[in-house]
This record gives C-alpha cells, structure tokens and sequence, in this order.
C-alpha cells in the first residue's frame, strides 16, 4: 500500500504525465484534422485548376461544343487575370490596404467557384445550377484557406466574389449547354485533378516581387517597397507563399 507521502510525490507526476498525454492526443486529431483541410484546399491550387480548365476546353471542342469550349476559356482566363490584378494592386499598396486586414486576395477561392460553377452546368446540363455550385464551392474552399490561416476573411470574401462574378459571365454568355457525353467529362476532370493534386505552382512569390516593383510607380503606394523591407510591428502579412 502506498503510503500519503509517497502518493504526494507521485501525483504530481502522474498529472504531469497525464497532460502530456492528453495535449499529444488533440495534437495528433489537429494535426490529422490540418492535413485533411489541406488535402481539400490543394485542389483549388492553380497546379491543379490550369490543367483541369485546359483539359476540360478540349473536352468540349472534342465533343462539338467549340461556342462552350472557347467561353470557358475566355471567362475562366478573365478571372484568373482579374484576381491577378486585384492581388498586385492590394500587395503593391499594401501600406494603404493593410489596415483592412487586406493584402492578398485568395486565387484558390477565385478559381474553385468559377471552375466548379461551370462544371455544375456541364454536368447537369442546367445553366442555372452554375451559382449554386460555385457558391458551395466559394464556402468551401473560403473556410479551408481561413482554418490554414492562408488569408484572412477580407480576403477570401474577394476571392469569392471574383469568382462568383466569374461563374456569372459563364451563365450568360456560355449559352444553353447541349447534351454532352457527361462520363467522359467527368473522367477527364477526375483523372486530371488527381494526377496534379499536390503540385503548388510558386506563383504568390513572382506576384510579390512584381507588385514591389510595381510599388514604385505608383505615386500613392510608394511606402510599399520601405513597407516590405521594414514592416511595422502591428503588420499582418498573409501566412501563405501560395495563392
């Protein structure tokens, strides 16, 4: 039997050890957790998307859809550069956007409600189920990138709204889908998507020095270039080297 001084000195220890067990256990679920939100989140990475998108376009021109085929890749191509431009602008005049908690908006979020709006009226041949879909998508994908710590809600929000803009254009300019041959479209998508899951294209780093560079001919942003070199204490830069 264990005598009161010695459960004294042993409890102490047992608690220890017993926190330290408990505080490796949600660890370990955060971790899994981290690592499925990832896994989720990388399919909106443009490693994945541009292949997917040009693989899609030939899809449709292979199937006699050339008037979907090429909107796809005029609207889809337009909000990618318009989610470029806004990145440049809110990056380049970081001093001015900074405040706003504003400095990258998120490319991922863009690219997965556009892309997955336009696939929803591909796959179910309703032009109406484009905004649903890519709306489900802005959700998903915007919570992912806010759990990484990847953007902040600023900027997801104008992600999505790019890409919603984006999901919209489809709907009015992409036309009524025609009776396409939807098995082989989902298998180009889903062979595509997989095959390119986990590749990251660097393309937030090359973003970054343009719109530094950029910083120096704008008048109202030149504090940018001094911003990036010495930021303030209180500075928020987004977490991400990933769009």
């Amino acid at each position: 039997m264990v005598s009161p001084a010695k459960l004294n000195e042993v409890t102490p220890a047992y608690q220890i050890l017993s926190g330290l067990t408990d505080f490796c256990t949600v660890y370990e679920r955060l971790s899994r957790y981290t690592i499925r939100v990832r896994y989720l989140t990388d399919f909106a990475d443009q490693a994945v998307i541009l292949p997917v998108v040009l693989a899609v376009a030939i899809a449709l021109a292979a199937q006699g859809w050339r008037r979907g085929a090429l909107t796809w890749l005029i609207v889809v191509g337009a909000t990618f550069f318009a989610t470029l431009i806004f990145k440049l602008m809110f990056l380049a005049c970081s001093p001015l956007f900074g405040p706003m908690d504003v400095h990258s908006p998120s490319g991922h979020v863009a690219a997965a409600t556009v892309v997955s709006g336009g696939l929803a009226a591909m796959f179910t041949r309703r032009r109406h189920s484009i905004l649903p879909a890519a709306l489900l998508a802005a959700i998903v994908i915007g919570i992912s990138r806010l759990v990484l710590g990847m953007h902040s809600l600023p900027e997801v929000i104008i992600g999505a709204v790019v890409g919603l803009a984006g999901a919209a254009a489809l709907m009015r300019f992409g036309g009524q889908p025609p009776r396409l041959n939807v098995a082989p479209l989902v298998a180009v998508v889903l062979v595509v998507a997989m095959l390119f899951h986990g590749l990251h294209l660097p393309a937030e780093a090359a973003i970054r020095h343009t719109a530094f560079r950029a910083a120096q001919f704008i008048p109202a942003c030149r504090g940018g270039a001094e911003f990036y070199r010495q930021p303030p204490a209180d500075a928020s830069l987004p977490q991400s080297a990933t769009s």
